[in-house]
């Protein structure tokens, strides 16, 4: 479960949903009424649990569990604390109180709910149709992240003088990550709010934006002649967009199933779009009204024109069924599930196939494809290969609260294959390179999947290990290395930092140690680990950190030739104040000699923030 993390801060806390229960209790014990709280002697756990916990702790299967509350986030919950479903229950509470409640269990602060930053509108309001210059959020078919020079227009000697040219502020936002992509003279760019932005590259004013459902967490996949961009939800809902005005062209569903989320980015290539399948069932499950499980995450192909489905690969293609057994509150157990797609896929044209990474399963016993990286055919959908990385990796979020009655019994350890597979070509022959949270790197043979070498970098854990991405240059793989600190499941040595492997053996070519640059104060939000992907140009390695760090790395010697610090307040484009936090997710880009970062990711205990911040080189 690749977001697993986020539960440490809301354990013990409540989603604010959209069933009610009967009549609350004010924080006396007796019926709410309309007696307001003083603001400051407000406690806004102390006036949730009174009003709102006894519905929402799993006692009423309509009402959303509480730990899919931070899914909500803080303005969804305060809509629907003023004029939602859920005003009634907030009765009695101020204007004030209820921003600071819901700010309290959205994340943030309660000044920033309502607070809707300024865009920076441009005159033209349509952008020219243009080739894409890269290809989705790995940047290429092959999934390596390596962005050429004629892309990057940025040298080695250059990286050390660049300087901030401008910083946009997503509105409404506590976390970016959606990876900025090349357009032309801009940048398309989803936000937390839903929001997709076409940014002019020169000056970060907005052309159009596009309002989707919820979430977009995704990159944008552009087609070949400009004219369409696709991306993805965390509804569930996938959608087509003409890139030069942000009108939309068609939308649908990726899964029938409820929980679909997309967080993986759709891969383009020809004329169907691919998209990963991931799913919100794991937080579901901590529910002990709640059914557990029937998700199973795999890739959706979908006709580029029109929108239509063409076949659904499942990663556990067996249907799940009830086992007979029922759960502590009844109800009964289904089986298999699990195994989502976190991750954007790869494509070998070579071949005729994708590979994606899959995360654990959400029942006992763990599917054999959890874990797993998956060949899958280009054309028909059907598995042709996988290999399983790890055996038994069973999990839900109803082992973290506690034992919860829908846990498999194997309890984890949670271990996903979050980063995309790698085609990395090695002298005369093909190699899948992937990484994994356990901090493992292995190499397979793209032909039948057997493994060819495995070597563990780092002791690993919930937020990595290898997390979310690495890059290659054909000489070397760079995996950043998250080793975070949550618990004290993961035994051993911590090795944040960046490591270079040489493709061939898996031997390590070098190791970058991440500095620990965080005050005591600031732990456990500042971290030294690298879990967001990498980007490679020639010669050098750019890689963010939780700490919000940016670093530049020799790619031969990994010294650290730039260093930027994000985490702080920077003046937006727009005159607003932009936030930067923790690096985590996506990952650097590189284009005609600009550097895009996101920075902010209240998520998983991590430092807050809603920046895009675009760095030159000075003259």
């Amino acid at each position: 479960m690749h977001c697993f993390a986020w539960g440490l801060r809301v354990m013990g806390l409540v989603a604010v949903g959209l069933a009610g229960c009967g009549v609350l209790p004010d924080e006396a014990g007796t019926a709410a009424d309309s007696t307001p709280v003083v603001a400051e002697h407000f406690d806004p756990q102390r006036a949730f649990d009174a009003r709102c916990a006894h519905c929402h702790d799993g006692s009423v299967a309509k009402a959303p569990h509480q730990i899919k509350f931070q899914l909500m986030g803080a303005p969804a919950i305060h809509a629907t604390l003023t004029r939602g479903l859920m005003a009634g229950y907030a009765r009695g509470l101020s204007a004030d109180e209820r921003l600071k409640l819901a700010a309290y269990l959205g994340g943030g602060d309660p000044r920033a709910v309502l607070v809707e930053e300024p865009v920076l509108r441009c005159n033209e309001r349509e952008i020219a149709a243009v080739p894409p210059a890269t290809q989705g959020w790995s940047l290429n078919l092959e999934g390596t992240r390596f962005i050429p020079s004629h892309v990057a227009e940025l040298s080695p000697q250059q990286v050390g003088r660049l300087s901030l040219k401008w910083v946009f502020a997503y509105p409404g936002a506590t976390r970016a990550r959606s990876q900025p992509v090349p357009f032309g003279e801009n940048i398309l760019v989803g936000s937390q709010s839903g929001q997709v932005f076409a940014l002019s590259l020169a000056n970060g004013c907005a052309h159009w934006i596009f309002q989707a459902d919820a979430e977009v967490r995704s990159a944008l996949a552009i087609n070949a002649d400009g004219t369409a961009a696709y991306f993805g939800d965390l509804s569930g809902v996938v959608y087509a967009i003409d890139p030069r005005n942000g009108e939309q062209l068609w939308r649908t569903r990726a899964d029938a199933h409820p929980d679909t989320t997309l967080t993986g980015s759709p891969r383009l290539y020809k004329n169907t779009l691919y998209v990963p399948l991931s799913s919100s069932e794991w937080a579901s499950a901590a529910d002990p009204g709640y059914a557990c499980c029937t998700f199973r995450g795999g890739v959706a192909a979908f006709d580029v024109v029109d929108g239509t489905k063409r076949w659904t690969a499942y990663a556990i293609p067996r249907t799940p069924r009830p086992t007979g057994e029922v759960n502590a509150l009844g109800l009964p157990r289904y089986h298999p599930a699990g195994a989502p797609v976190w991750n954007s896929p790869t494509i070998d044209i070579r071949r005729g196939l994708l590979y994606v990474g899959t995360g654990e399963a959400y029942t006992s016993p763990a599917a054999d494809t959890s874990d797993a990286v998956l060949a899958i055919d280009l054309v028909t959908g059907e598995l042709v290969w996988h290999f399983q990385s790890i055996a038994g990796d069973a999990w839900n979020m109803a082992c973290f609260i506690g034992g919860g009655t829908n846990c498999p019994e194997e309890d984890g350890p949670d271990l996903d294959i979050g980063a995309p597979p790698m085609l990395v070509n090695v002298g005369d022959e093909d190699l899948v390179i992937a990484g994994q949270k356990s901090g493992d790197v292995f190499a397979l043979n793209p032909e039948d999947g057997s493994l060819r070498w495995r070597h563990k970098i780092g002791r690993g854990g919930f937020a990595g290990g290898i997390h979310w991405g690495m890059a290659a240059s054909g000489t070397a793989i760079y995996a950043p290395n998250a080793d975070t600190v949550f618990t004290g499941r993961f035994k051993g040595p911590r090795k944040p930092g960046l490591f270079a492997i040489d493709p061939q053996n898996g031997e390590i070519l070098w190791h970058t140690p991440a500095p620990d640059v965080c005050a005591p104060t600031d732990k456990p939000a500042c971290d030294p680990g690298l879990s967001a992907a990498v980007t490679a140009i020639p010669g050098v390695v750019f890689a963010g950190a939780f700490d919000g760090h940016l670093r530049a790395y020799d790619a031969a010697s990994g010294q650290v030739i730039w260093d930027f610090n994000t985490h702080g307040k920077f003046t937006s484009v727009s005159g607003a104040v932009a936030q930067g936090g923790s690096i985590e997710a996506d990952g650097p880009v590189v284009y005609r000699g600009h550097v895009l970062v996101n920075s902010g990711y209240l998520f998983g205990d991590r430092m807050a923030g809603n920046a895009l911040l675009v760095f030159t080189a000075e003259d």
